[in-house]
């Protein structure tokens, strides 16, 4: 027994001691929790902004939208019956025949016409290498970094004194101020992705400048082109300032139209306000879905050329 005792003492004495380490799974799931807290806090409160932000974009279109085809709606959380008379009556009222029909040659004049001369320019911008190009460049672009109304009320001074104001010319001309600079921005960005060796392989094999521009070049911009034109339309459908400024009774677009309806004296239904906002709006919409079809908003950045 004593043996047995002494020999079990003398292992435990002799016997290492083990050392107790602490489990580090806890701690480390701790410190990660903590490292990613900001991150998620910080993402939690951009989608919470994004959605409240578009909730209220939402609820006060529908509200228009309810309210344009509403009897009668006060006090109650839906109105008291629907109709669309509405849409007849702001159709009648606010001559809106007319007024899309001029909307329709502005911006049909304008997007061919922005077309016809930014592409050449933004071409000539793209391939020139001339000292003072930046300058330029910055110049042709003043239009779209200036607020339209610092330089529409002086352009719309001098539009009355040659005339031009309240006429059709008038207003195709002051839309088509910021829509050139538009396209060239679009454009020239897009002709410096086209390699410049296709311009001389066409040479080499016989090619004048009319057949190197319509079999070579006109195919390789026609998607740039097509993606200028469609963000110009839905520009110049918005542009209200220099519209404003420079359009007649005769030549209001939708845009001045809706506000002329809204602000000008007299007495009108808010239903039939709110259903012209709403054509003016699903016009709008329509275009944007299309263009959206044929453009991406990465399309507009230009790759950044690698030095070789």
């Amino acid at each position: 027994m004593g043996v047995h005792r002494h020999d079990a003492a003398g292992l435990h004495a002799g016997a290492p001691a083990r050392e107790e380490h602490p489990a580090p799974a806890a701690g480390t799931a701790r410190a990660k929790l903590a490292s990613r807290l900001p991150g998620v806090l910080w993402k939690g409160l951009v989608w919470g902004g994004m959605a409240f932000f578009l909730l209220n974009v939402l609820l006060l279109i529908a509200t228009v939208g309810v309210n344009s085809i509403a009897t009668r709606w006060f006090g109650t959380p839906l109105p008291q019956g629907f109709t669309p008379h509405w849409y007849a009556q702001a159709w009648r009222d606010f001559q809106l025949g007319s007024v899309l029909w001029v909307t329709f040659e502005v911006v049909g004049a304008v997007v061919l016409l922005s077309i016809a001369l930014g592409v050449p320019a933004a071409y000539a911008l793209a391939r020139a290498q001339f000292p003072g190009k930046r300058i330029a460049m910055l110049v042709f672009l003043l239009p779209l970094m200036v607020p339209p109304v610092t330089y529409g009320i002086p352009m719309a001074t001098a539009m009355y004194h040659f005339g031009l104001a309240g006429t059709l010319p008038g207003v195709i001309l002051a839309n088509l101020v910021p829509a050139l600079p538009f396209v060239i921005l679009v454009m020239t960005p897009f002709i410096e992705q086209i390699d410049p060796n296709l311009e001389s392989a066409a040479r080499i094999f016989g090619a004048n400048t009319l057949r190197y521009f319509r079999y070579v070049l006109l195919p390789l911009l026609v998607p740039g082109m097509l993606a200028a034109g469609l963000l110009v339309l839905v520009r110049t459908i918005g542009m209200f300032e220099l519209t404003f400024f420079t359009a007649g009774p005769d030549t209001q677009t939708l845009v001045v139209a809706l506000y002329y309806a809204v602000f000008s004296t007299g007495v009108r239904a808010p239903q039939s306000i709110d259903a012209m906002a709403m054509i003016y709006m699903a016009i709008t919409l329509a275009w944007v879905l299309v263009a959206l079809q044929f453009v991406s908003p990465t399309q507009l950045v230009s790759r950044v050329k690698e030095s070789r």
